[in-house]
């Protein structure tokens, strides 16, 4: 008797601090859950995926001859630095200065740049915090989702076209699946003109 009173008690208590979903939410849910993973819409085209094991975060920075978007890499490894476009890394530092090699060794979570950005900081966003921008001045939007949690799903929309508000593959598209390693950061890189997902392992690209 006392045991199914506890049962009771318990499943009162997970009740008052889980409630339970709405249509509309099991709805959303189950819509988000059977979107496959589709390519970026055009003017968007992958550049491909760089494998980084041990990937802590990222940050975007511009060249500062040509205003290419550069995207910053810190990882259990080192520092390494990649052009947005090929996909290419340009400069590299597996010995980081240990004073500066992780970003929440600073206050606004930076890292010293390397290569052509030597001299500058950059913001990281990833497992230590901070973030990246979720949308551009021309209305492209990216929503991390967890339908199925702990894996992420990362959702590029147009003009307000998250999934309650158009077709899959129309208005929105899932751009990517994170099943087999750790999310750590996605977003725009402040031009606009880059996408970038960043997990535990690999660091994805998308240009325009």
């Amino acid at each position: 008797m006392f045991r199914a009173r506890e049962r009771e008690s318990a499943s009162a208590v997970r009740s008052k601090h889980e409630p339970k979903l709405s249509a509309y939410q099991v709805a959303m849910r189950d819509r988000l859950l059977a979107a496959p993973v589709v390519p970026a819409p055009a003017p968007w085209r992958s550049v491909g995926v760089v494998p980084v094991g041990g990937l802590l975060g990222i940050g975007f920075v511009s060249h500062p001859d040509s205003g290419r978007d550069l995207v910053m890499v810190v990882s259990h490894d080192g520092h390494g630095l990649f052009d947005t476009v090929t996909g290419e890394r340009i400069a590299r530092n597996r010995d980081p200065d240990p004073d500066g090699s992780t970003p929440d060794q600073a206050a606004d979570l930076s890292c010293p740049g390397l290569g052509p950005v030597e001299g500058d900081r950059v913001r990281i966003a990833g497992l230590f915090g901070g973030g990246l921008h979720s949308g551009t001045r021309d209305r492209w939007e990216l929503n991390v989702v967890t339908p199925a949690w702990p894996n992420e799903r990362v959702l590029l929309s147009r003009d307000g076209g998250l999934p309650h508000a158009g077709p899959h593959g129309e208005r929105w598209w899932h751009l990517f699946h994170c099943d087999c390693s750790t999310f750590r950061a996605a977003g725009f890189s402040p031009s606009g003109r880059t996408i970038a997902v960043a997990t535990s392992s690999d660091l994805s690209l998308w240009t325009r």
